[in-house]
């Protein structure tokens, strides 16, 4: 099958951004440079801006010109964030506070019930009840990261972290929050996977639709079962995950 042409010149620019050729910053071929360069029609060359522009590799500048697009400074998760030594008791405050920053976030929980695949996540029968809770993350005041989590209130109802953020524990993480209704995790699981974002997510994180994310699909588990499972979507301009892992 034969490649629109189009895709073509966008995949060509697009490596030349990847590649380091066309730096951040850097002015790129108006459209009749492309045009004459690649030759092709008009339509074709504003297709391949547009494409890019999309996808996060460039943006329009009025008056100016079309230019790469410059990224934030790239920042890491690490694993550190499942401790519960942190005086706050927030992994991401105290994370954020490691890299000079201030985290904060908002938040919105409500009780409803699982659907079939979080049923399957957290080992329970669908439509068993659950709380989800909804976050957006934020550095300096910059959405960085969006979470939706979901606990099985047949373990959380009615305790004093039913509500992650509320009551006495509000703000701890997972780990320290469970362990204050006796269950203790031993083992989280993550399952990372990439894909582009959603229009919902772009507009709470400021992405360009057609930026791509990371989905962070993590279980907090006890000897026992599931306690904890969540979605986490990060920006791949502005986090990369960091796994150290033991050999045995």
């Amino acid at each position: 099958m034969t490649q629109p042409a189009y895709q073509r010149i966008a995949d060509d620019l697009r490596q030349q951004i990847i590649d380091g050729r066309l730096a951040p910053g850097e002015r790129v071929l108006s459209r009749t440079q492309i045009r004459e360069q690649y030759e092709v029609s008009d339509q074709v060359a504003i297709g391949a801006v547009r494409l890019l522009t999309s996808e996060g590799f460039l943006e329009a500048r009025s008056g100016s010109g079309t230019y790469v697009r410059r990224k934030p400074e790239l920042k890491r998760l690490a694993r550190y964030w499942y401790g519960t030594s942190d005086r706050d008791g927030s992994p991401f405050r105290s994370e954020m506070a490691r890299q000079g920053r201030e985290g904060t976030w908002r938040v919105s929980s409500e009780t409803g019930s699982a659907t079939p695949q979080i049923a399957e996540r957290l080992e329970f029968a669908a439509g068993d009840p659950v709380m989800t809770s909804r976050y957006t993350f934020l550095a300096d005041e910059r959405p960085v990261m969006l979470s939706t989590s979901w606990e099985p209130l047949a373990l959380t109802g009615g305790t004093p972290i039913m509500f992650p953020e509320e009551g006495p524990h509000a703000g701890a993480g997972v780990v320290a929050r469970m362990r204050a209704i006796g269950q203790h995790i031993e083992s989280v699981q993550e399952v990372v996977t990439a894909r582009p974002v959603l229009q919902s997510e772009a507009e709470l994180l400021g992405e360009a639709l057609g930026s791509v994310v990371l989905v962070i699909r993590r279980t907090y588990r006890t000897a026992e079962r599931p306690v904890e499972t969540a979605a986490i979507i990060v920006p791949t301009d502005r986090y990369e995950a960091e796994y150290v892992l033991p050999v045995e």
